[in-house]
């Protein structure tokens, strides 16, 4: 490895297995209630199942972060946030 380089982080890999764990723990729930949901109108259920589609992604934002910037929220200064993004 080139000295010049910067050191792979450990943040990227360990982010990549808490997504995975979130979204198998969230499909966990929704299977386990859906002995429930079935016994709803089909419209709720629909309603059920496109929120409970869309909720997961809230938690992925700040760990999505973390793993870029080793951080939970983003840089406020404009400076760190173009490098952040860069």
């Amino acid at each position: 490895m080139n000295p010049n380089q910067p050191r792979p982080s450990w943040r990227k890999p360990a982010g990549m297995i808490a997504i995975l764990a979130i979204i198998a723990l969230w499909a966990f729930i929704v299977v386990s209630a859906s002995g429930f949901i079935g016994q709803l109108p089909i419209i709720v259920q629909g309603v059920i199942y496109l929120v409970a589609g869309i909720v997961w992604i809230a938690p992925l934002r700040p760990l999505l972060i973390w793993m870029e910037t080793g951080s939970f929220s983003a840089p406020t200064d404009a400076r760190k946030f173009r490098q952040w993004r860069e």
